[in-house]
């Protein structure tokens, strides 16, 4: 007798997981919430994913992985100076997604205090996106759209602390985060 196949679309659930994930965190999420939400039984939910911080690695890898392609169509589009501006205007405009906050960030602040594994697969997703930064800013170099006297490592540190930063100032309703992310832009013009 052959095994019966499931009736639901894992990528689809993955992406909602990670969407809940996004929005509650860790903590703020139980298996009978993502049981609820993922409409699983829970045999289904363990056969599929196999536990809470199987799906959340899978949902951190999906959002990390999406990340990186999206800046990188970005800068098929408009450049390597002009997708990292874009980027900036991406976390203003981001009236679709759960927060505007980095899921990243989120896990890493939340779990790292407890050791957790999620948080070091956090960590390690922060630094390739910083690579990916450094990537763009020498191809910015390259192309003559920035000095080639600046470190492209220091400006990707810099500007993932300052993208990092105008996230969760966009989630503050006291933050003007449109005028933050226009300085920012504007920072890396004068480059």
């Amino acid at each position: 007798m052959m095994p019966r196949k499931p009736s639901y679309d894992r990528d689809a659930l993955i992406d909602q997981a990670r969407d809940i994930f996004w929005r509650y965190g860790w903590a703020g999420t139980s298996l009978k919430d993502l049981e609820r939400e993922l409409k699983l039984k829970p045999g289904s939910f363990y056969a599929a994913f196999g536990s809470k911080d199987a799906l959340y690695a899978m949902a951190l890898e999906r959002y990390a992985r999406d990340g990186v392609t999206n800046l990188e169509e970005m800068a098929q589009l408009l450049g390597p100076l002009g997708a990292l501006k874009a980027q900036l205007r991406r976390v203003i405009d981001a009236s679709g997604a759960p927060t505007k906050a980095c899921m990243l960030a989120k896990t890493y602040a939340e779990l790292q205090a407890k050791d957790h594994e999620l948080a070091g697969q956090a960590r390690t997703h922060m630094v390739t996106m910083k690579a990916c930064f450094a990537d763009l800013f020498r191809r910015a170099q390259a192309v003559g759209e920035i000095s080639p006297d600046h470190d492209p490592d220091r400006l990707a540190a810099r500007y993932q602390s300052d993208l990092l930063g105008l996230r969760l100032s966009a989630e503050r309703d006291d933050v003007n985060a449109s005028q933050i992310a226009e300085d920012i832009a504007a920072d890396l013009d004068r480059l």
